[in-house]
């Protein structure tokens, strides 16, 4: 079987290369590289292993020529920063929606029949309480989020009409090794500048689950597996939900830092920027059902992934020397 990675030189997208290359399947990859890193799969073209194609799904010629031959789309390709989507709202609706429908399209036009798609828990927006399930309503508070929902009611649409099989996934916060993003990866950057100082957006009171990147790619070869014909829809997150505040804390003490000064840059009712969610936590018991259980609570993933980006930043810095 061949399987094509959308956004495999990427954070997630590179985790599901090595499991799917592990696996013994063939693995395509296209990448724009404006976030993606091809030091992320780097050993397995070294190996002839994974074949990349730098290209655009933006440009529909790219994305056929993608797909021809495959029998599988594993599709991560987007721009993950939530914060892009307040300044400059045309990147996520171009990079994620219009992606996707060519994509799409050329799966359509070669008769590829299986999708995977990486959506996320900012579909739900802001919801009255928490934990959600699958069936909760989708009300987007940021572009990103109405990007990610948008490319879902695509998805659908082509699953009903031509016959697709589509598992989409609405990841809570995945970290791990190679993050490049996100509130974890800001904390450790900002205490490797200033250890005596660390700047908080919003008050520290937003709610998340974090789950590690190994429990996200078992869960996501669980649900590509386990889910045979039609259009499914799976929450992936961990089982419990910790503050912004206490991933502060944790990435403090993983880093062995003390008597660290914690400023905070609160807007509207206390979320760290426009667009950004108070609380959002996810309840799994439909992923569950299926054999996955995370191994990893929030707390645990941090610490693990604290400990895992030192260890590559050293190495980096180590290798410029």
């Amino acid at each position: 079987m061949r399987v094509l990675v959308t956004g495999g030189a990427g954070f997630i997208g590179s985790h599901i290369i090595d499991r799917l290359v592990r696996d013994g399947y063939r693995v395509r990859v296209v990448d724009n590289l404006s976030g993606g890193r091809v030091e992320n799969i780097k050993h397995h073209l070294e190996s002839n292993s994974v074949e990349l194609i730098v290209g655009d799904l933006k440009d529909p010629q790219v994305a056929l020529r993608a797909v021809e031959g495959v029998d599988v789309v594993f599709h991560f390709a987007a721009n993950p920063e939530v914060r892009v989507s307040t300044t400059n709202p045309e990147i996520h609706f171009s990079e994620n929606i219009v992606a996707t429908f060519n994509l799409l399209e050329a799966m359509r036009r070669k008769g590829v029949k299986e999708l995977v798609f990486a959506s996320s828990s900012s579909v739900y927006g802001e919801p009255e309480e928490i934990p959600v399930d699958e069936n909760a309503l989708i009300r987007p508070v940021s572009v990103y989020g109405a990007s990610k929902a948008a490319c879902e009611a695509l998805i659908h649409a082509y699953a009903k009409l031509y016959g697709v099989k589509a598992v989409v996934l609405r990841y809570a916060n995945v970290i791990g090794p190679r993050l490049r993003h996100g509130v974890v990866w800001d904390f450790v950057n900002k205490l490797l500048k200033n250890p005596a100082e660390l700047e908080i957006l919003g008050d520290g009171r937003q709610v998340r689950s974090y789950i590690y990147i190994d429990d996200t790619i078992e869960a996501t070869i669980t649900a590509w597996r386990k889910t045979e014909t039609g259009y499914e829809v799976y929450n992936i997150a961990s089982e419990d939900w910790i503050t912004v505040d206490e991933v502060a804390d944790e990435v403090i003490k993983a880093m062995g830092l003390n008597s660290v000064k914690k400023i905070y840059k609160p807007v509207l009712h206390g979320v760290g920027w426009l667009g950004d969610v108070k609380k959002i936590a996810l309840k799994i018991d439909k992923v569950k059902k299926l054999g996955f259980k995370p191994a990893m609570n929030s707390r645990e993933a941090v610490r693990t992934t604290v400990r895992m980006l030192l260890e590559e930043i050293k190495e980096k810095d180590s290798n410029e020397v």
